[in-house]
Protein backbone atom coordinates (compact mmCIF):
# COMPACT_ATOMS: atom_id res chain seq x y z
CA UNK A 1 0.00 0.00 0.00
CA UNK A 2 1.23 3.50 -0.77
CA UNK A 3 0.27 6.80 0.79
CA UNK A 4 -0.65 10.06 -0.87
CA UNK A 5 2.63 11.66 -1.86
CA UNK A 6 1.93 15.24 -2.84
CA UNK A 7 5.13 15.59 -4.71
CA UNK A 8 6.07 12.35 -6.39
CA UNK A 9 4.89 9.11 -7.83
CA UNK A 10 8.46 8.10 -8.04
CA UNK A 11 10.59 8.42 -5.09
CA UNK A 12 13.52 6.16 -4.41
CA UNK A 13 12.97 3.16 -2.27
CA UNK A 14 15.48 4.01 0.45
CA UNK A 15 13.86 3.73 3.88
CA UNK A 16 14.56 6.39 6.41
CA UNK A 17 15.36 5.22 9.94
CA UNK A 18 12.75 6.86 12.15
CA UNK A 19 12.81 7.70 15.85
CA UNK A 20 11.32 4.90 17.89
CA UNK A 21 8.73 7.15 19.50
CA UNK A 22 7.25 7.85 16.07
CA UNK A 23 7.25 4.33 14.66
CA UNK A 24 3.76 3.65 15.96
CA UNK A 25 2.41 6.72 14.15
CA UNK A 26 3.72 5.30 10.89
CA UNK A 27 2.20 1.89 11.49
CA UNK A 28 -1.20 3.26 12.53
CA UNK A 29 -1.20 5.88 9.80
CA UNK A 30 -0.44 3.39 7.06
CA UNK A 31 -3.06 0.94 8.36
CA UNK A 32 -5.73 3.63 8.47
CA UNK A 33 -5.15 5.12 5.05
CA UNK A 34 -7.31 2.54 3.31
CA UNK A 35 -10.37 3.72 5.20
CA UNK A 36 -9.76 7.47 5.48
CA UNK A 37 -8.36 8.50 2.13
CA UNK A 38 -7.57 7.19 -1.31
CA UNK A 39 -4.16 5.56 -1.22
CA UNK A 40 -3.16 4.76 -4.79
CA UNK A 41 -4.24 3.33 -8.11
CA UNK A 42 -4.18 -0.08 -6.46
CA UNK A 43 -5.38 1.08 -3.04
CA UNK A 44 -7.76 -1.06 -1.04
CA UNK A 45 -10.58 1.41 -0.47
CA UNK A 46 -11.72 2.20 -4.02
CA UNK A 47 -11.89 0.58 -7.43
CA UNK A 48 -8.81 1.12 -9.55
CA UNK A 49 -8.58 3.94 -12.04
CA UNK A 50 -8.01 3.10 -15.65
CA UNK A 51 -6.05 5.49 -17.81
CA UNK A 52 -7.84 3.89 -20.63
CA UNK A 53 -5.73 3.77 -23.74
CA UNK A 54 -3.69 0.60 -23.79
CA UNK A 55 -0.25 2.01 -23.05
CA UNK A 56 2.24 1.63 -25.89
CA UNK A 57 5.22 2.93 -23.91
CA UNK A 58 8.99 3.05 -24.71
CA UNK A 59 11.08 6.25 -24.92
CA UNK A 60 9.57 8.65 -27.52
CA UNK A 61 11.68 9.64 -30.48
CA UNK A 62 12.27 13.12 -31.77
CA UNK A 63 11.30 14.70 -28.43
CA UNK A 64 11.37 18.45 -28.78
CA UNK A 65 12.31 18.53 -32.48
CA UNK A 66 11.39 21.75 -34.27
CA UNK A 67 10.13 23.27 -31.02
CA UNK A 68 11.13 26.76 -32.09
CA UNK A 69 9.11 26.42 -35.26
CA UNK A 70 6.03 25.14 -33.50
CA UNK A 71 5.96 27.96 -30.96
CA UNK A 72 5.34 30.43 -33.76
CA UNK A 73 2.08 28.74 -34.66
CA UNK A 74 -1.12 30.14 -33.31
CA UNK A 75 -2.86 27.92 -30.78
CA UNK A 76 -6.14 29.79 -30.22
CA UNK A 77 -8.69 28.97 -32.95
CA UNK A 78 -11.83 30.87 -33.79
CA UNK A 79 -14.72 30.34 -31.37
CA UNK A 80 -17.45 28.07 -32.70
CA UNK A 81 -21.01 29.25 -33.24
CA UNK A 82 -23.29 28.97 -30.21
CA UNK A 83 -25.72 26.08 -30.03
CA UNK A 84 -28.46 26.13 -27.45
CA UNK A 85 -29.54 22.87 -25.88
CA UNK A 86 -32.94 24.31 -24.97
CA UNK A 87 -33.77 25.94 -28.31
CA UNK A 88 -32.44 23.13 -30.49
CA UNK A 89 -32.94 19.53 -29.36
CA UNK A 90 -30.36 18.43 -31.93
CA UNK A 91 -27.66 20.84 -30.76
CA UNK A 92 -25.25 17.88 -30.39
CA UNK A 93 -25.43 17.36 -34.15
CA UNK A 94 -24.25 20.92 -34.76
CA UNK A 95 -21.39 20.55 -32.29
CA UNK A 96 -20.23 17.29 -33.86
CA UNK A 97 -20.34 18.73 -37.39
CA UNK A 98 -18.22 21.67 -36.24
CA UNK A 99 -15.69 19.86 -34.06
CA UNK A 100 -15.71 16.25 -35.29
CA UNK A 101 -13.26 16.74 -38.18
CA UNK A 102 -10.61 18.00 -35.71
CA UNK A 103 -10.77 14.88 -33.52
CA UNK A 104 -8.19 12.27 -34.47
CA UNK A 105 -7.28 8.68 -33.71
CA UNK A 106 -3.76 8.06 -32.41
CA UNK A 107 -2.15 4.67 -32.93
CA UNK A 108 1.10 4.15 -31.06
CA UNK A 109 3.56 1.29 -30.84
CA UNK A 110 6.59 0.56 -28.76
CA UNK A 111 9.12 -2.25 -28.70
CA UNK A 112 9.63 -4.18 -25.48
CA UNK A 113 12.70 -6.31 -24.76
CA UNK A 114 12.14 -9.34 -22.56
CA UNK A 115 14.80 -11.41 -20.87
CA UNK A 116 13.99 -15.11 -20.92
CA UNK A 117 14.06 -17.04 -17.65
CA UNK A 118 17.20 -19.06 -16.96
CA UNK A 119 15.12 -22.24 -17.16
CA UNK A 120 15.01 -21.90 -20.95
CA UNK A 121 18.72 -22.71 -21.01
CA UNK A 122 17.90 -26.20 -19.76
CA UNK A 123 18.21 -28.93 -22.44
CA UNK A 124 14.74 -30.19 -21.49
CA UNK A 125 13.08 -26.90 -22.45
CA UNK A 126 15.19 -26.54 -25.58
CA UNK A 127 13.66 -29.80 -26.84
CA UNK A 128 10.26 -28.07 -26.96
CA UNK A 129 11.06 -24.36 -27.47
CA UNK A 130 14.24 -24.50 -29.51
CA UNK A 131 17.52 -22.75 -28.78
CA UNK A 132 16.16 -19.72 -26.87
CA UNK A 133 19.08 -18.53 -24.78
CA UNK A 134 18.35 -16.32 -21.72
CA UNK A 135 21.27 -14.10 -22.71
CA UNK A 136 19.47 -13.14 -25.91
CA UNK A 137 16.48 -10.88 -25.10
CA UNK A 138 13.34 -11.35 -27.11
CA UNK A 139 11.49 -8.34 -28.44
CA UNK A 140 7.79 -7.79 -28.90
CA UNK A 141 5.79 -4.82 -30.15
CA UNK A 142 3.00 -3.47 -27.93
CA UNK A 143 0.32 -1.48 -29.74
CA UNK A 144 -2.50 0.72 -28.51
CA UNK A 145 -4.74 3.54 -29.58
CA UNK A 146 -6.29 6.66 -28.16
CA UNK A 147 -7.74 9.97 -29.25
CA UNK A 148 -6.57 13.54 -29.66
CA UNK A 149 -7.69 16.89 -31.00
CA UNK A 150 -6.03 19.38 -33.32
CA UNK A 151 -5.34 22.74 -31.67
CA UNK A 152 -3.92 24.59 -34.67
CA UNK A 153 -4.01 24.27 -38.43
CA UNK A 154 -0.26 23.54 -38.57
CA UNK A 155 -0.72 20.11 -37.01
CA UNK A 156 -0.25 20.39 -33.23
CA UNK A 157 -2.41 17.85 -31.40
CA UNK A 158 -3.25 17.49 -27.72
CA UNK A 159 -3.59 14.02 -26.22
CA UNK A 160 -2.79 12.11 -23.04
CA UNK A 161 0.75 11.29 -22.05
CA UNK A 162 -0.20 7.68 -21.40
CA UNK A 163 -1.36 7.33 -25.02
CA UNK A 164 2.09 8.08 -26.49
CA UNK A 165 4.47 7.57 -23.56
CA UNK A 166 7.57 5.76 -24.78
CA UNK A 167 6.21 5.17 -28.28
CA UNK A 168 8.62 4.19 -31.07
CA UNK A 169 6.07 5.18 -33.65
CA UNK A 170 2.96 7.36 -33.60
CA UNK A 171 0.42 7.34 -36.43
CA UNK A 172 -2.38 9.92 -36.54
CA UNK A 173 -5.53 9.03 -38.43
CA UNK A 174 -7.66 12.00 -39.50
CA UNK A 175 -11.41 11.80 -39.96
CA UNK A 176 -10.96 12.19 -43.72
CA UNK A 177 -9.04 8.90 -43.74
CA UNK A 178 -5.49 10.21 -44.03
CA UNK A 179 -2.85 8.57 -41.86
CA UNK A 180 0.18 10.69 -41.00
CA UNK A 181 3.34 10.08 -39.01
CA UNK A 182 3.40 11.99 -35.74
CA UNK A 183 6.24 12.98 -33.45
CA UNK A 184 6.04 13.74 -29.77
CA UNK A 185 6.96 17.35 -28.99
CA UNK A 186 6.72 16.70 -25.26
CA UNK A 187 4.81 14.83 -22.59
CA UNK A 188 4.15 15.32 -18.90
CA UNK A 189 3.23 12.13 -17.00
CA UNK A 190 2.39 14.14 -13.86
CA UNK A 191 -0.61 15.81 -15.50
CA UNK A 192 -1.00 13.20 -18.26
CA UNK A 193 -0.76 15.77 -21.07
CA UNK A 194 1.20 15.38 -24.29
CA UNK A 195 1.60 17.32 -27.55
CA UNK A 196 2.33 15.64 -30.85
CA UNK A 197 2.94 17.16 -34.28
CA UNK A 198 2.03 16.04 -37.76
CA UNK A 199 3.34 17.60 -40.95
CA UNK A 200 0.21 18.94 -42.57
CA UNK A 201 -1.43 22.28 -43.19
CA UNK A 202 -4.87 23.85 -43.27
CA UNK A 203 -6.20 21.32 -40.81
CA UNK A 204 -9.53 21.71 -39.00
CA UNK A 205 -9.15 22.84 -35.38
CA UNK A 206 -11.15 22.78 -32.16
CA UNK A 207 -12.07 25.95 -30.27
CA UNK A 208 -10.71 25.93 -26.72
CA UNK A 209 -13.08 27.06 -23.99
CA UNK A 210 -12.60 28.08 -20.35
CA UNK A 211 -12.76 25.44 -17.61
CA UNK A 212 -12.53 27.94 -14.75
CA UNK A 213 -16.21 28.51 -13.99
CA UNK A 214 -17.89 25.25 -14.93
CA UNK A 215 -21.11 24.28 -13.15
CA UNK A 216 -22.30 20.76 -12.31
CA UNK A 217 -25.30 19.94 -14.46
CA UNK A 218 -24.01 21.57 -17.65
CA UNK A 219 -24.54 19.51 -20.79
CA UNK A 220 -21.33 18.01 -22.22
CA UNK A 221 -20.33 15.99 -25.28
CA UNK A 222 -17.42 13.58 -25.72
CA UNK A 223 -15.91 12.59 -29.05
CA UNK A 224 -13.28 9.89 -29.45
CA UNK A 225 -12.42 6.40 -30.59
CA UNK A 226 -13.47 4.03 -27.79
CA UNK A 227 -12.54 0.37 -28.26
CA UNK A 228 -11.47 1.12 -31.84
CA UNK A 229 -14.86 2.53 -32.85
CA UNK A 230 -13.77 5.71 -34.60
CA UNK A 231 -15.64 9.00 -34.35
CA UNK A 232 -17.93 7.91 -31.53
CA UNK A 233 -20.08 10.61 -29.93
CA UNK A 234 -21.53 10.40 -26.40
CA UNK A 235 -23.25 13.02 -24.29
CA UNK A 236 -24.26 13.65 -20.71
CA UNK A 237 -23.76 16.22 -18.02
CA UNK A 238 -20.87 17.64 -16.06
CA UNK A 239 -21.22 15.71 -12.79
CA UNK A 240 -18.69 17.56 -10.61
CA UNK A 241 -15.61 19.76 -10.71
CA UNK A 242 -12.46 19.83 -8.63
CA UNK A 243 -12.11 16.08 -8.13
CA UNK A 244 -8.60 15.71 -6.74
CA UNK A 245 -6.22 13.01 -7.87
CA UNK A 246 -6.64 11.32 -4.48
CA UNK A 247 -10.44 11.38 -4.91
CA UNK A 248 -10.21 9.11 -7.93
CA UNK A 249 -7.20 7.08 -6.84
CA UNK A 250 -4.67 8.61 -9.25
CA UNK A 251 -2.15 9.48 -6.56
CA UNK A 252 0.69 9.86 -9.06
CA UNK A 253 -1.06 12.77 -10.83
CA UNK A 254 -1.44 16.47 -10.06
CA UNK A 255 -4.78 17.39 -11.55
CA UNK A 256 -8.18 18.54 -10.28
CA UNK A 257 -10.44 16.59 -12.60
CA UNK A 258 -13.79 17.28 -14.21
CA UNK A 259 -16.24 14.44 -13.60
CA UNK A 260 -18.83 13.52 -16.22
CA UNK A 261 -21.38 10.81 -16.85
CA UNK A 262 -20.87 10.99 -20.63
CA UNK A 263 -19.80 7.50 -21.66
CA UNK A 264 -16.00 7.20 -21.73
CA UNK A 265 -14.23 3.94 -22.54
CA UNK A 266 -10.72 2.70 -23.40
CA UNK A 267 -9.68 4.58 -26.52
CA UNK A 268 -11.41 7.83 -25.49
CA UNK A 269 -8.17 8.90 -23.78
CA UNK A 270 -7.00 12.24 -25.10
CA UNK A 271 -10.28 13.12 -26.80
CA UNK A 272 -12.20 16.34 -26.15
CA UNK A 273 -14.99 16.96 -23.67
CA UNK A 274 -17.10 19.77 -25.15
CA UNK A 275 -19.71 22.23 -23.92
CA UNK A 276 -22.90 23.09 -25.81
CA UNK A 277 -21.05 25.76 -27.79
CA UNK A 278 -18.63 23.19 -29.18
CA UNK A 279 -15.71 24.48 -27.09
CA UNK A 280 -13.27 22.05 -25.49
CA UNK A 281 -13.53 22.28 -21.70
CA UNK A 282 -11.59 19.12 -20.87
CA UNK A 283 -9.48 16.24 -22.13
CA UNK A 284 -10.98 12.82 -21.37
CA UNK A 285 -8.47 10.74 -19.48
CA UNK A 286 -9.69 8.23 -16.88
CA UNK A 287 -12.45 5.94 -15.74
CA UNK A 288 -12.92 3.86 -12.61
CA UNK A 289 -13.10 0.19 -13.43
CA UNK A 290 -16.34 -1.49 -12.51
CA UNK A 291 -18.26 1.78 -12.27
CA UNK A 292 -20.77 3.34 -14.65
CA UNK A 293 -21.18 7.04 -15.35
CA UNK A 294 -17.84 7.93 -13.73
CA UNK A 295 -15.54 9.51 -16.30
CA UNK A 296 -12.86 12.09 -15.65
CA UNK A 297 -11.29 14.80 -17.79
CA UNK A 298 -8.35 17.15 -17.37
CA UNK A 299 -9.62 20.77 -17.36
CA UNK A 300 -8.64 22.46 -20.61
CA UNK A 301 -7.03 25.39 -18.79
CA UNK A 302 -4.62 22.95 -17.16
CA UNK A 303 -4.02 21.02 -20.39
CA UNK A 304 -3.41 24.22 -22.34
CA UNK A 305 -0.94 25.57 -19.76
CA UNK A 306 1.03 22.33 -19.74
CA UNK A 307 0.92 22.12 -23.54
CA UNK A 308 2.43 25.58 -23.91
CA UNK A 309 5.39 24.53 -21.74
CA UNK A 310 5.80 21.29 -23.65
CA UNK A 311 5.80 23.14 -26.97
CA UNK A 312 8.33 25.72 -25.81
CA UNK A 313 10.60 23.54 -23.63
CA UNK A 314 9.75 19.92 -24.36
CA UNK A 315 9.14 19.22 -20.67
CA UNK A 316 7.44 20.54 -17.54
CA UNK A 317 9.14 20.90 -14.17
CA UNK A 318 6.90 20.44 -11.13
CA UNK A 319 7.88 21.64 -7.63
CA UNK A 320 8.73 18.82 -5.26
CA UNK A 321 9.16 18.62 -1.47
CA UNK A 322 9.47 14.90 -0.78
CA UNK A 323 6.79 14.27 1.86
CA UNK A 324 4.21 11.53 2.37
CA UNK A 325 1.16 12.78 4.17
CA UNK A 326 -2.42 12.25 5.26
CA UNK A 327 -5.22 14.61 6.22
CA UNK A 328 -5.49 14.74 10.01
CA UNK A 329 -9.01 14.32 11.37
CA UNK A 330 -10.30 14.10 14.94
CA UNK A 331 -10.95 10.38 14.38
CA UNK A 332 -7.40 9.77 13.16
CA UNK A 333 -6.04 11.80 16.07
CA UNK A 334 -7.97 9.66 18.58
CA UNK A 335 -6.83 6.45 16.92
CA UNK A 336 -3.16 7.46 16.97
CA UNK A 337 -3.30 8.72 20.56
CA UNK A 338 -5.03 5.56 21.79
CA UNK A 339 -2.66 3.20 19.99
CA UNK A 340 0.75 4.75 20.60
CA UNK A 341 2.90 6.61 23.07
CA UNK A 342 2.74 9.73 20.89
CA UNK A 343 0.26 12.43 21.93
CA UNK A 344 -1.10 14.53 19.07
CA UNK A 345 -2.79 17.71 20.30
CA UNK A 346 -3.87 19.17 16.94
CA UNK A 347 -7.26 18.10 15.56
CA UNK A 348 -6.67 19.26 12.00
CA UNK A 349 -3.84 19.81 9.59
CA UNK A 350 -1.72 17.54 7.40
CA UNK A 351 0.20 14.79 9.20
CA UNK A 352 3.57 13.78 7.72
CA UNK A 353 3.87 10.01 7.55
CA UNK A 354 7.25 9.95 5.88
CA UNK A 355 10.10 12.07 4.55
CA UNK A 356 11.94 11.04 1.38
CA UNK A 357 15.70 10.82 2.10
CA UNK A 358 17.84 13.58 0.55
CA UNK A 359 14.71 15.48 -0.50
CA UNK A 360 14.04 19.21 0.09
CA UNK A 361 11.89 18.24 3.08
CA UNK A 362 14.72 16.21 4.61
CA UNK A 363 17.17 19.06 4.02
CA UNK A 364 14.79 21.54 5.67
CA UNK A 365 14.51 19.34 8.76
CA UNK A 366 10.90 18.16 8.49
CA UNK A 367 10.21 14.99 10.45
CA UNK A 368 7.73 12.17 10.48
CA UNK A 369 4.92 13.14 12.84
CA UNK A 370 5.10 16.86 12.02
CA UNK A 371 1.72 18.46 11.30
CA UNK A 372 1.58 21.11 8.59
CA UNK A 373 -1.00 23.73 9.54
CA UNK A 374 -0.09 26.55 7.17
CA UNK A 375 1.98 27.46 4.14
CA UNK A 376 3.01 31.07 3.52
CA UNK A 377 0.55 32.15 6.24
CA UNK A 378 -2.29 30.36 4.48
CA UNK A 379 -4.11 27.78 6.61
CA UNK A 380 -4.15 24.22 5.27
CA UNK A 381 -6.20 21.30 6.56
CA UNK A 382 -6.15 18.83 3.63
CA UNK A 383 -3.47 17.16 1.55
CA UNK A 384 -5.08 18.60 -1.61
CA UNK A 385 -4.54 22.14 -0.29
CA UNK A 386 -0.85 21.42 0.33
CA UNK A 387 -0.46 20.00 -3.15
CA UNK A 388 -2.10 23.00 -4.80
CA UNK A 389 0.11 25.49 -2.98
CA UNK A 390 3.25 23.49 -3.71
CA UNK A 391 2.31 23.13 -7.38
CA UNK A 392 1.80 26.89 -7.64
CA UNK A 393 5.16 27.64 -6.02
CA UNK A 394 8.40 28.26 -7.90
CA UNK A 395 11.31 25.86 -7.97
CA UNK A 396 14.22 27.21 -5.93
CA UNK A 397 12.19 29.88 -4.13
CA UNK A 398 11.57 29.30 -0.42
CA UNK A 399 8.11 28.68 0.97
CA UNK A 400 7.34 28.97 4.68
CA UNK A 401 5.61 26.11 6.48
CA UNK A 402 3.87 26.47 9.82
CA UNK A 403 4.42 23.12 11.51
CA UNK A 404 3.30 21.72 14.84
CA UNK A 405 5.82 19.37 16.41
CA UNK A 406 5.28 17.82 19.84
CA UNK A 407 2.81 20.56 20.76
CA UNK A 408 5.01 23.46 19.64
CA UNK A 409 4.58 25.58 16.49
CA UNK A 410 7.64 25.93 14.29
CA UNK A 411 8.37 27.81 11.07
CA UNK A 412 10.26 25.81 8.50
CA UNK A 413 11.69 27.28 5.30
CA UNK A 414 11.90 24.88 2.37
CA UNK A 415 13.02 25.25 -1.25
CA UNK A 416 11.12 23.09 -3.75
CA UNK A 417 13.20 21.22 -6.32
CA UNK A 418 12.15 19.76 -9.68
CA UNK A 419 10.06 16.63 -9.29
CA UNK A 420 12.04 13.49 -10.17
CA UNK A 421 9.75 11.70 -12.59
CA UNK A 422 10.03 7.99 -13.21
CA UNK A 423 9.23 7.21 -16.82
CA UNK A 424 8.32 3.97 -18.45
CA UNK A 425 11.31 1.81 -19.32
Amino acid sequence: MTTKDCESQSQNSDKQHLPSQLSSIAKIGFMLLCSITVASLTGCSIPSVSFEAQKPDAEAQARGENIAQSTNEKTTPVIAPIFSGSDNPNFVVGVVKRVGPAVVRINAARTISEQLPDEFDDPFFRRFFGDMRPSEPRQRVEQGSGSGFIINSGGQILTNSHVVNGADRVIVKLKDGRELEGRVLGEDPVTDVAVIKIDAGKLPTVPLGNSENLQPGEAVIAIGNPLGLDNTVTSGILSATGRSSSDIGATDKRVDYIQTDAAINPGNSGGPLLNVRGEVIGMNTAIIRGAQGLGFAIPINTAQRIAQELISKGKVDHPYLGIKMVTLTPELKDTINSGSEVNITASKGVLLLGIVPRSPAATAGLKQGDIIQGINNQSVTKIEEVQKIVEASKIGESIQLQVQREGQTLRVSIRPEPLPVRRYS
